[in-house]
């Protein structure tokens, strides 16, 4: 069975490389006679392995020396909440920009434990802008300002970020890590689920300043306390460990192929390519403004609901799957992270073409 170009916007496709090295070493890890999947957490073997994954992205996302690496379950959004416990307690107060569902249940959470505050929402426009900001009403002594760098199901991106001066910037950047570098001294924080750029599903890779730990309140459960992970290595209880054995792998994959600027300009040429056949097609348009348009996620639509739902359908007939837009959004979604290659997307792009032509 020949393999299909998955755009799907997580969990997604992994490199085949190293899906074809994870398979070699399924039954024997290195000479160990043992699978990763068997191996404990406090072993020799294993402590080589989520250490070597921390130093890779180190090297890749030159982190500085002054921040923390953790490897966390419960997904993106557990640190809906871990972030206001451990973060929100010096004036209580939070500022968000609203830019899509997951910054919005990043708000919501927030709103439990202290004063959050929206300072900005794209939501009159379905979320296909990135709304400019006013830093007269950023709030002074917040303790936090948080983003969502880039949004999934909506389809943009931060291209700059808010200039939030003393204030810790706290970024979630789920579906555009490891896509392209980013500065992670502007940041007091960056996290994100690994399951789109990075890893299978499971693991949450958490990147924070030093200085911002150690201040969680007392109520906080022991689970979600950074400080209790970085003291213990992200080993304070059983990690995802084949899950970061694989993003490992993915880490090693990214450096053998010319690391996080080769990785720009790869998705760049991708994006170019399918935003230009959006820009010129008669049926097919793209839902976000062309200034604030991701590199990752690409929602787009037909004029027709039926039209939609062809076009899917046909498309995953044609070894083209998880094309289906997300429910807020309708039409089409084609994420294209650092896993799909050229060629994936130059099949997706000509058959759009055929498709038109068949149906105008």
């Amino acid at each position: 069975m020949s393999r299909v170009y998955n755009f799907s916007a997580g969990p997604s496709m992994l490199p085949e490389a190293v899906l074809k090295k994870a398979a070699a070493e399924m039954l024997d890890y290195e000479g160990s006679g043992q699978s990763v999947m068997e191996m404990s957490h406090r072993s020799k073997i294993y402590d080589s392995i989520i250490k070597g994954a921390e130093a890779l992205l180190r090297e890749l996302m030159n982190i500085p020396d002054n921040y923390k690496v953790l490897f966390l379950q419960g997904g993106a959004s557990t640190q809906f909440a871990a972030i206001p416990l451990n973060f929100m307690n010096g004036s209580g107060k939070a500022d968000y920009v609203l830019t899509g569902q997951w910054a919005k249940k990043a708000y919501a959470e927030a709103q439990k434990y202290g004063e959050a505050k929206a300072v900005a929402s794209s939501a009159d426009k379905t979320f296909s802008y990135i709304p400019k900001l006013n830093k007269a009403d950023f709030t002074p002594d917040a303790d936090y300002f948080y983003i969502c760098m880039n949004n999934t199901i909506y389809g943009t991106v931060y291209h700059e970020l808010p200039d939030t001066g003393d204030v810790p910037l706290i970024a979630d950047i789920s579906s555009c890590f490891l896509s392209e570098p980013i500065d992670v001294s502007r940041f007091g924080m960056v996290y994100g689920g690994a399951q789109k750029n990075v890893a299978p599903a499971g693991l949450t890779i958490c990147i924070i300043r030093e200085d911002l730990l150690g201040k969680a309140r007392d109520i906080t459960p022991t689970m979600l306390n950074y400080q209790v992970h970085a003291d213990n290595d992200s080993l304070y209880n059983t990690p995802p460990c084949y899950t970061i054995y694989i993003c490992k792998l993915v880490l090693e994959w990214l450096k053998e192929n010319g690391g996080l600027e080769a990785m720009k300009e790869r998705n760049e040429k991708k994006a170019k390519l399918l935003y230009d056949f959006l820009d010129n097609s008669k049926m097919f348009r793209g839902t976000v403004v062309p200034e604030d348009r991701s590199l990752m996620n690409v929602p787009f639509v037909t004029d027709s609901d039926e039209l939609n739902a062809k076009f899917v359908k046909e498309a995953e007939a044609s070894g083209l799957i998880n094309l289906k837009g997300h429910r807020t959004v309708g039409g089409m979604r084609a994420s294209i992270y650092n896993a799909m290659p050229y060629e994936g997307v130059k099949a997706l792009v000509d058959f759009m073409a055929e498709f038109e032509k068949a149906n105008s």
